[in-house]
């Protein structure tokens, strides 16, 4: 079994709609997570915008979420499975923060770590603390692309 993320609200490569936009409700796309190996501890999430670099000189946060327990393999729209943690965004604040594109269409990447052990880090933790924390634990990876225009 291979570790999978999708989306009900968009393909692998589609276009998000407008509603998980920043501008646009700003609501969290639902998640749905499968094939995490039998000794994943805890999963962790990050989307951000490659994109980003070309408009604003860095690789854009729009999320950070972990210790997400393995048996929680949905994430509702809007919502983040229990017991799990979220970080800082770019846009300085926690939680989600959506597609917010300054130019063009950007490609934005959820990228799912399964990881052998539950993290420590504290609510106000940014992506760099997170891959930090992460580094030599992680059983295994995938992304879900997901494009989006101004």
């Amino acid at each position: 079994m291979t570790l999978t993320l999708k989306s009900d609200a968009f393909d692998n490569g589609g276009i998000i709609p407008k509603k998980y936009g920043y501008k646009h409700g700003n609501n969290s796309p639902p998640l749905t997570i499968s094939g995490i190996p039998e000794n994943t501890v805890s999963l962790a999430l990050i989307m951000d915008d490659p994109d980003a670099m070309g408009a604003v000189g860095k690789v854009w946060v729009h999320w950070v979420v972990w210790n997400i327990i393995p048996d929680n393999i949905e994430f509702q729209e809007n919502s983040v499975p229990s017991n799990c943690i979220e970080g800082e965004t770019d846009f300085g604040e926690i939680g989600y923060g959506g597609p917010a594109p300054p130019d063009k269409e950007h490609t934005y990447v959820f990228k799912l770590y399964a990881l052998d052990k539950k993290l420590e880090n504290s609510k106000d933790s940014t992506k760099k603390q997170i891959e930090d924390a992460m580094n030599n634990h992680i059983i295994t990876e995938t992304k879900l692309e997901g494009r989006y225009s101004p």
